[in-house]
């Protein structure tokens, strides 16, 4: 596990103790689930844009599967 130093307002470092108390937790454990959180929805982006470029190229293709889906004639 590392330990580093993090740099912030009073009023944020204060609001974030209210918000570990509230929540019944260290303030230590509320961050770790903070971080936790953003790494979940960057690695989420992440694979989202991944997919998206891969699939760029191929817009026509989903199109006319999406026609023969709906029971249209593909040409």
């Amino acid at each position: 596990m590392s330990a580093f130093t993090l740099r912030l307002p009073d009023y944020k470092h204060e609001r974030l103790k209210a918000m570990a108390e509230q929540r019944g937790m260290s303030l230590a454990r509320l961050l770790d689930e903070l971080t936790t959180q953003a790494l979940v929805e960057f690695d989420t982006e992440t694979r989202f844009m991944q997919r998206a470029l891969r699939g760029s190229n191929r817009v026509e293709r989903g199109f006319e599967l999406l026609r023969k889906a709906q029971g249209e004639s593909v040409a």
